[in-house]
């Protein structure tokens, strides 16, 4: 596995290079569209260059304009680099910015309208309130006013009408994860409407949910770590990435365990970035206690539970794939006797209210059995079991599939399933049950 550098001590050209990659991969860019800044210490801003394909831009590419004006590099600056200044000019605390026109928020932005990121528990916090900037045209000093004035008002997200979004961040990190967060409230939310009538959490939903933090579990003089112990680390981590480079995981959002001997396991932890998680990042649960200086995970209670109760059970994944959300966040439901191979894998789904998550419920653990091995929880993610961890997320991508074509098949017809006798049939033939 390759490792995965420390973003902090990467040098602001090779971040920037990294970030458009991921970007541009997953499909929040075009070749030409889209720019991205970091502003150093000195005062220097690295900006990526104008008319240069994003879906090659290497470290040599990005430009950088020194504190005085002079521009170093083998290419022209970004055309919008004069909105990414007046944000640094007014916003000392912001230190990196994203523009980009990834598809979801470009509809938002046709129609004039902003995302509620109340869709989902942790968007709201991880975005903040929205701004919204008026037409003008691109790459004029006039958009840079328009733009800059919405941050004035102290947004780190703005949309920009009839054109994309733009985003700051305490970092690069930072803003990434508020841009990947955004475009996937915006994708929810279309996807949902699509298939019925999207449902926000309450301001007060979404205060439970951050007061669900549970207190620290004791740390854990445990401090070797076996061959096989570190196997599953590195297991975890190419799960994690390969989730996010498939669009089934998001920066701000997943939990993948593993169980490592008898009820102890190794979980992701909380507060880093899922596309730059290493294996030291990841945490050994032990004996109940955690491994010393690493903060879990706050579904562990949840994880620790489903491995004491169901010893058939080795590997979890929870995660918030887009065309699952939409079911998740209409409350529509999600059949997958629409689809046979999909039920052999999945069986039925069944779907749990908000907060079912939340320490101490028992409405998932009750429900989680060898037939039961997902289940989808409201405006918050879908948890998926397995033996293994490659069949765990075989049956996570199988799911979000799964989703994707009922929600495209929606606006053509009605969704069909197959019937009792047929599903009866499928259970005595590959289940053997």
């Amino acid at each position: 596995m390759k490792e995965i550098l420390d973003t902090k001590l990467m040098h602001p050209r090779d971040q920037i290079a990294m970030i458009i990659d991921r970007i541009y991969k997953r499909g929040m860019t075009t070749t030409s569209g889209g720019n991205i800044s970091i502003i150093d210490n000195n005062g220097d801003i690295w900006v990526t260059p104008a008319s240069v394909d994003k879906g090659s831009l290497r470290p040599s590419d990005i430009m950088c304009v020194k504190r005085d004006g002079r521009v170093i590099g083998s290419h022209k600056p970004s055309s919008e680099y004069p909105f990414h200044k007046a944000i640094y000019e007014i916003r000392p605390d912001i230190k990196s910015i994203i523009h980009a026109h990834p598809p979801a928020l470009v509809s938002f932005s046709i129609v004039h309208k902003i995302p509620d990121t109340n869709i989902i528990s942790q968007a709201k916090h991880i975005c903040g309130p929205i701004g919204y900037a008026a037409y003008e045209l691109p790459g004029s000093l006039k958009l840079g006013e328009r733009i800059s004035e919405e941050f004035r008002k102290n947004y780190k997200a703005v949309i920009m009408e009839n054109h994309g979004t733009v985003v700051g961040g305490t970092d690069l990190i930072d803003a990434f994860q508020r841009f990947e967060t955004l475009e996937f409230c915006a994708r929810t939310i279309l996807f949902g409407k699509t298939i019925g009538t999207p449902k926000y959490l309450t301001d007060e939903q979404i205060n439970d949910f951050d007061s669900q933090l549970p207190g620290q579990l004791t740390e854990t003089d445990h401090d070797e770590h076996p061959s096989d112990e570190r196997e599953k680390r590195t297991e975890i981590c190419r799960i994690v990435h390969r989730a996010c480079n498939q669009g089934l995981m998001i920066s701000s959002y997943g939990t993948v365990s593993v169980r490592w001997h008898e009820n102890d396991f190794l979980i992701t932890p909380t507060s880093i970035p899922r596309w730059d998680m290493q294996p030291k990042d990841i945490v050994l649960i032990c004996k109940g206690k955690r491994e010393t200086g690493k903060i879990p995970s706050r579904a562990t209670w949840l994880h620790q539970e489903i491995y004491r109760r169901n010893p058939e059970i080795n590997s979890i994944i929870l995660t918030q794939p887009p065309y699952l959300m939409a079911f998740g966040v209409t409350q529509s439901e999600f059949d997958v006797r629409t689809i046979p191979e999909s039920w052999i894998f999945l069986q039925d789904i069944p779907s749990v209210p908000f907060g079912s998550h939340f320490i101490g419920r028992k409405e998932i653990l009750d429900l989680l059995s060898l037939n039961t091995p997902a289940i989808l929880i409201q405006n918050d993610s879908v948890l998926v079991t397995g033996d293994k961890l490659l069949q765990t997320f075989d049956r996570l991508e199988v799911a979000e599939f799964s989703a994707k074509s009922l929600v495209l098949a929606k606006p053509i017809g009605n969704l069909i399933p197959i019937n009792e006798n047929q599903v009866e049939e499928l259970r005595r033939v590959f289940l053997k049950t």
